[in-house]
């Protein structure tokens, strides 16, 4: 029992923080800005390690029931933590801009952030790393495709016909999705693996599409219940949920007369979200894995904005209050930029770290841009 307990000691704080939080929002809102904002990032930390947790238990209970439901377990708790936060932002700051810009962020910290970086440092350790290039150019023209229809085209939509354009965009997200599942674990589920030579199949399991989140290390948890993971991923998300709706209040009025950039609290959403993905990410990249570290860089970015999407259009539908999903120039030129750089880079089934390289400086203007506020 104290063992079980250890285990799920992030789970633990998050419900003392969470109750703590709840209690204390008030009087930690006139303590000034400087507490608020170290109370909001403090949330922020413990929001990162539950989540942790519920990919933890995702991952499990994906090992067990296998595809085609395993993959999607991965798929939805991947980005249900960052819907959750959004729709509760959402509920006490309507900023009609956060969908659009978390959205945008979760793109060039996945692709960008996460797969340079670990195409860089993998690229260091061991030259060119192989993969299925099947995948690279499948998952880029999936995103282009889901972007263009969600976040570019809205633009030109006039705003008397922004209800038939979102329920059309929900159709659309969906039958991608649905697509896309079909062939991860159908006929074309070879796309998104990679045949290792037998010495380093060794060092880990080969992944296959959204399923590659779970490491190689998990298969020693199957003996969990499956009763456990279930109720330490609700546990999970109602606390996320509680210590979401605080940090917002917290963060916005935190914030305010700060001059940090509009899109900060974007950002730090797209962050949350990304957080359990990075290491698992880099470890694979590291081993000379790649093919995982691709699905997992590039699954997490369609997974953002063809399951995101859907849902926050259903909302802005069912309150009538629309969202703001086109992008700014800024922002379609770099999501253009990336999308041609990743569609060159993984063409031919081998990533370096010039490539790598390419990617984290992206992410590096990408970042610079947000802290002057483009």
């Amino acid at each position: 029992m104290l063992a079980r307990l250890l285990q799920e000691r992030f789970l633990l704080i998050g419900l003392a923080v969470a109750i703590a939080a709840f209690v204390g929002e008030e009087s930690i809102a006139h303590m000034g800005q400087a507490i608020e904002l170290i109370g909001a990032f403090a949330l922020v930390a413990v929001i990162v390690l539950v989540s942790t947790r519920i990919a933890h238990h995702a991952e499990i209970l994906a090992s067990k029931v296998g595809d085609p439901y395993g993959t999607m377990i991965l798929t939805l708790s991947a980005v249900m933590v960052e819907v959750i936060i959004l729709a509760i932002m959402m509920q006490a700051n309507p900023a009609p801009t956060l969908v659009r810009d978390t959205i945008y962020a979760a793109v060039m910290l996945d692709i960008n952030g996460i797969l340079g970086l670990a195409a860089l440092l993998g690229g260091i350790r061991h030259g060119e790393q192989p993969y299925n290039d099947n995948s690279g150019k499948t998952y880029g023209v999936m995103i282009l495709t889901a972007m263009g229809i969600s976040m570019i085209v809205p633009e030109f939509v006039p705003k008397q016909h922004w209800q038939a354009y979102s329920a059309f965009t929900i159709v659309a997200m969906i039958a991608l999705y649905g697509l896309f599942l079909r062939m991860q674990v159908g006929a074309h589920s070879y796309f998104f693996s990679y045949a290792y030579p037998r010495a380093e199949r060794k060092e880990g399991k080969p992944s296959t599409g959204a399923a590659s989140k779970a490491p190689s290390g998990h298969a020693a948890a199957d003996d969990e219940p499956v009763s456990l993971s279930i109720a330490v991923i609700i546990i999970g998300v109602i606390l996320i949920g509680v210590m979401a709706e605080v940090m917002s209040v917290l963060m916005t009025s935190g914030l305010e007369g700060t001059g940090a950039p509009p899109a900060m609290m974007a950002v730090i959403v797209a962050a949350i979200s990304a957080a359990p993905e990075i290491l698992t990410a880099l470890r694979a990249a590291l081993a000379n894995r790649m093919q995982s570290t691709v699905n997992i860089a590039m699954g997490a970015s369609l997974s953002t904005v063809i399951l995101t999407v859907p849902v926050m259009e259903a909302i802005a539908l069912y309150t009538g209050q629309p969202f703001v999903m086109a992008m700014t120039p800024t922002q379609t030129a770099m999501v253009a930029i990336t999308l041609i750089a990743a569609a060159i880079n993984l063409n031919d089934g081998e990533t370096n770290a010039i490539e790598g390289m390419t990617h984290f400086i992206l992410f590096a203007t990408f970042v610079m841009l947000t802290a002057i506020g483009l």
